[in-house]
């Protein structure tokens, strides 16, 4: 006699996302697996004494989000310090800077912003703007993209001694307070959580992340607690997110004498890829692009020059090390996958990554497909790719549509795998601006959009077995919707998530909201 279920989804558009994507009208979940996808007549048979049926009034189930880039620290430091993301102006920043209590800390801190969203002034803050909020206590506000961060008058002279001179930006030999890349570091270096604050930072974030129908991250590692809270988490049966853990490259001799490789773990918590940069940002100027920027002088730099990249690559490979690889601008990106075709036996194989790709060339696109590298990208970045936007201000007008052109992935069969480097972390945003995005070489189908974010970025983290699609024997990993993204392409953004579902329980239930 057939063994009744746990869970009974029904009710309900169930998409599979397998290949082809079927869509059935129940799901039935036992022992954390998915158990059988079938019609509602076929499915509520399985439902026992003890068995948790929820009628979902024809709700839409998709496999749980995964999310491939993200910052689970930082978007916890996000929830408890100055939220700067919704400032619409250098003075609603410089507000919102104000409501950070020092009483915790001896710091101004708040996350964030973005200057090219705002109206009126369009720049970064300076430390004379941020002398305004306090003028005896060290202010630091940290732009959207972690590459930027602006610091008053006491926070520089504070870290004078910390911050390397070529990445402290001046104006007539005096700095600004504006400072990028490594210096950038040293600032957020200033407030690094002990354990037990980076574990109440990770269980901010998980639920945060669970709001947002997420159940899988790639959390990108560097100088944090995290690793060892999130074994802890799992071990206590607190962890509900299914976590593989992307290390810094300075991790990279830790890892190896560990013995740690790609795919070590458990089922909620796996060794993942070593991550590196190449260049910065296009919000920064630091991107390495092969033209001037239109705002700035000289074509960005290197965070990690290519002999540096190579050497990395090689030893990470080497060791059955994947490897991801920041690079936005197209000399930057060109760079990576020369140093993956040139030093590894099978770049594919090693599922070996580009994060973000932005403003990758025609003829790499072609390549990355060759070499099945995975293109991790973020589509919440099409938000600066309208008129008037970031990208206009950064490269032009006539290069704004070259970004992002997701369709050409597709074309060239190259793995593409969707996340959202927590800006913010919410992937019904991005598949969102996927689906409705400036121009159509940035277009994607409702359903191509979603694969990115539930099967594609499972294939970027080898987990294409068990998570990314409803099949039975896969994780039982769903996200509800109480409105189908297909029924209404022009407003996915608006679209709530009435359930999160992990390993088969329900840890997020926004019916009521």
């Amino acid at each position: 006699m057939t063994k009744p279920a746990d869970l009974v989804l029904t009710n309900a558009e169930v998409h599979t996302h397998a290949d082809p994507d079927e869509t059935h009208e129940a799901v039935a979940v036992r022992d954390g697996e998915i158990v059988r996808v079938d019609s509602a007549y076929e499915v509520d048979f399985l439902a026992g004494v003890d068995t948790t049926v929820l009628d979902l009034d024809g709700r839409t189930v998709l496999p749980g989000f995964v999310d491939a880039h993200v910052h689970m620290e930082q978007q916890g430091q996000f929830l408890v310090h100055a939220d700067l993301s919704e400032a619409d102006s250098l003075e609603d920043c410089l507000a919102r800077l104000r409501t950070d209590s020092a009483a915790d800390h001896d710091w101004f801190f708040g996350f964030g912003y973005d200057e090219s969203t705002w109206t009126g002034d369009r720049r970064y803050p300076t430390k004379d703007d941020l002398d305004a909020v306090s003028d005896t206590d060290p202010v630091a506000a940290i732009r959207v993209d972690l590459h930027t961060a602006s610091l008053n008058s006491v926070a520089l002279d504070r870290l004078a001694d910390d911050l390397p001179d070529a990445d402290v930006r001046t104006e007539n030999g005096e700095p600004t307070g504006v400072v990028v890349e490594d210096a950038a570091e040293v600032v957020r270096d200033v407030i690094d959580p002990d354990i037990d604050e980076t574990r109440d930072l990770l269980l901010a974030a998980q639920d945060y992340a669970h709001e947002n129908g997420v159940t899988s991250i790639h959390d990108m590692i560097r100088h944090s607690h995290a690793p060892r809270v999130y074994r802890d988490l799992d071990a206590d049966g607190e962890l509900a997110l299914r976590v593989r853990l992307n290390y810094w490259s300075d991790h990279l001799d830790a890892v190896i004498e560990t013995g740690l490789r790609t795919g070590h773990g458990s089922e909620f918590v796996q060794t993942g890829a070593i991550k590196t940069f190449t260049d910065g940002s296009m919000g920064s100027q630091t991107a390495k692009l092969s033209f001037d920027y239109e705002d700035a002088d000289g074509r960005g730099q290197w965070v990690v020059d290519p002999p540096e990249l190579r050497a990395f690559v090689e030893r990470a490979d080497a060791h059955d090390l994947q490897v991801c690889a920041h690079a936005i601008g197209d000399v930057a990106i060109t760079e990576v996958l020369d140093a993956y075709e040139d030093l590894t036996d099978d770049p594919g194989a090693s599922r070996h990554r580009v994060e973000h790709a932005e403003l990758t060339t025609t003829d790499d696109i072609e390549r990355m497909g060759d070499l099945g590298v995975v293109a991790s990208m973020q589509p919440n970045f099409l938000q600066w790719a309208f008129e008037d936007g970031l990208y206009d201000a950064r490269i032009g007008p006539e290069r704004r549509d070259q970004v992002d052109r997701f369709p050409d992935y597709l074309d060239a069969d190259a793995p593409l795998a969707f996340g959202s480097d927590c800006m913010p972390l919410d992937p019904l945003l991005g598949i969102h601006y996927a689906v409705n995005p400036p121009t159509d070489a940035q277009r994607l189908s409702v359903t191509d959009a979603i694969r990115a974010y539930t099967s594609g970025a499972a294939y970027a983290g080898f987990d294409e077995d068990r998570l990314g699609t409803l099949e039975p024997g896969t994780a039982a990993d769903l996200t509800v919707l109480d409105d189908s993204p297909w029924d209404h392409p022009d407003s996915i953004r608006d679209i709530d998530v009435a359930l999160t579902i992990v390993d088969g329980t329900v840890v997020h239930d926004g019916r009521d909201d």
